[in-house]
């Protein structure tokens, strides 16, 4: 990491815990099951919707997470930031690695190359899914028996799964969030998502995303601290065939969301062009 960047991050990092002081970062997590010891019981049973569903409200982070960087984390405790590998190349794990078509395989190659300067997140765009599932921020979850709604950390953004038995609609105009219904095969959450816009990107690598993309996520919570995410992509002007990952997530007890706006007073943009350039 060049040393300004690394510059720029432990001041973020700085100015994060200063704002989480006056947040509700340590208020206790209502209704968390305990052992006979008093610490919380990660494995017991997930909570249940009053139709009996399992409900997969809290806050949540990516399970799977980039080793400790003590460059980086000398300030805060590893545990409190970190995102997934698979947020800088979400087929990271896939043999042979992801399936491009040639064209994308060339887009992706040149926006690593640029070192992700158009990246939508860089710009403080939002952060479409799947995407948001492995970047460092948190995701809380509202789950009711007819919508479930995830706020995400970062610009007040959030995303509507609507479970009320809705179709997807025929024409959507293009979104960043797309459009999402869901239906349930046991306790299985199986979320349909397409109506995405046609310049999205999926990771920090310049995977791109087409309109064409038809995203279903499967959700489980086997247990009250865990949530289990299976997501299958499927883009034929991207891809040459459909593809899974899995984005499994894990509870994150007594915080909860802190305000992050990425535009306001955002400097790192042009100092990391500059960076580039030398």
């Amino acid at each position: 990491m060049r040393r300004n960047q690394l510059a720029l991050l432990l001041i973020a990092i700085i100015a994060v815990q200063a704002i989480g002081l006056g947040q509700w970062v340590r208020y206790p997590t209502a209704d968390v099951p305990r052992k006979a010891d008093g610490t919380p019981n990660l494995s017991a049973p997930a909570p249940r919707l009053p139709d009996g569903k399992p409900d997969f409200s809290g806050l949540w982070h990516v399970t799977l997470r980039n080793p400790c960087n003590p460059a980086v984390n000398r300030l805060s405790a590893c545990t409190e930031i970190g995102g997934s590998p698979l947020a800088r190349n979400i087929g990271a794990n896939l043999p042979g690695g992801l399936p491009f078509q040639p064209w994308a395989a060339a887009i992706a190659k040149q926006r690593a190359a640029d070192d992700g300067r158009d990246d939508p997140h860089v710009r403080c765009l939002p952060d479409n899914p799947p995407r948001h599932w492995g970047l460092p921020h948190l995701n809380k979850i509202v789950h009711t028996p007819k919508l479930l709604v995830v706020l995400y950390e970062v610009n007040a953004m959030y995303r509507q799964i609507f479970t009320d038995g809705r179709p997807l609609p025929d024409d959507p105009t293009p979104g960043w969030m797309g459009y999402s219904t869901a239906r349930w095969e046991g306790d299985t959450l199986i979320i349909q998502t397409t109506g995405f816009r046609d310049d999205l990107w999926m990771d920090l690598g310049g995977t791109p995303m087409s309109d064409a993309t038809k995203l279903t996520e499967r959700l489980r919570r086997p247990n009250y601290g865990s949530l289990e995410i299976e997501i299958t992509v499927e883009d034929p002007k991207v891809f040459t065939k459909p593809w899974t990952v899995r984005m499994d997530q894990s509870i994150e007890l007594d915080t909860d969301l802190i305000d992050e706006f990425c535009l306001e007073n955002e400097k790192s943009y042009d100092r990391m062009i500059r960076s580039r350039g030398k």
